[in-house]
């Protein structure tokens, strides 16, 4: 199964789950939780090999613009935000951590509203934009920078700083059709923890190449990610621990 700017003189390493940059969140939400509750095997470190060529970046730039003008932030026990439309869009989806939080219909509105009621702390907010509502591949828009609620209570945006360096164990899966976020799994797509790792994040893996997260799985928790290798090539990969360095 499957899911700030650094000191020049040093990478910021990361064992295990991602410690970021200073608090950003409102204290009074509870922890969020991983999406899949039931239990996950113990996977250790078996080591494998890769696919013998690195895996190139992958190319997400003819999609619909991500929104934005992104505003908003936490009142109570709720967080509103608001974003502006994309040409050409007829409907949106706001993610929380890789998880569907709402789904909103473009009518001409001037901006579009996001609440999300049972937040959390350190939610990952997102969203794309879709060029029918048919949630086919084709329609489905670049996935917006990640977005947090600080400690003063206002919604900004939120990435893992270029450079970071987090070691993590690294499994391979070879399934086919769309990833959760709605992209077509394939080469140098990759399924994170979004809770700690935002989609649309880009890292490089050693012996792969690049990944670019834009899936989840059940069992891609805390300090693991999946990279996509076609059929055999992703039982060969194995569970390896590397130095995942973001880019």
């Amino acid at each position: 199964m499957r899911s700030s700017v650094l000191l020049a003189a040093a990478l910021m390493i990361i064992s295990g789950t991602v410690a970021a940059a200073p608090a950003t969140a409102a204290p009074a939400y509870p922890a969020c939780q991983h999406f899949y509750t039931g239990p996950i095997p113990d996977r250790p470190v078996t080591g494998g090999h890769g696919p013998g060529t690195l895996v190139p970046p992958v190319n997400v730039s003819d999609r619909l613009p991500a929104p934005s003008g992104v505003s908003g932030g936490a009142s109570g026990s709720t967080v509103t935000f608001t974003f502006k439309r994309v040409a050409g869009a007829v409907a949106y989806r706001a993610f929380r951590n890789g998880q569907a939080l709402q789904w909103i219909s473009d009518w001409g509105q001037p901006t579009l509203t996001v609440t999300d009621s049972n937040p959390c702390q350190n939610a990952n907010y997102q969203l794309y934009a879709m060029s029918d509502a048919s949630g086919s591949e084709p329609s489905i828009g670049q996935i917006s920078t990640s977005y947090r609620v600080g400690t003063d209570g206002k919604l900004a945006p939120w990435s893992l700083p270029k450079g970071t360096v987090l070691n993590y164990r690294v499994t391979s899966y070879n399934d086919t059709g769309q990833t959760a976020l709605g992209y077509l799994a394939g080469s140098g797509f990759c399924a994170v923890d979004a809770r700690n790792i935002p989609w649309g994040t880009r890292f490089t893996v050693p012996g792969y190449g690049s990944c670019y997260a834009a899936d989840i799985g059940s069992w891609i928790k805390d300090d693991i990610v999946d990279v996509w290798l076609p059929g055999n090539q992703a039982d060969n990969w194995g569970i390896q621990r590397l130095n995942l360095v973001v880019s």
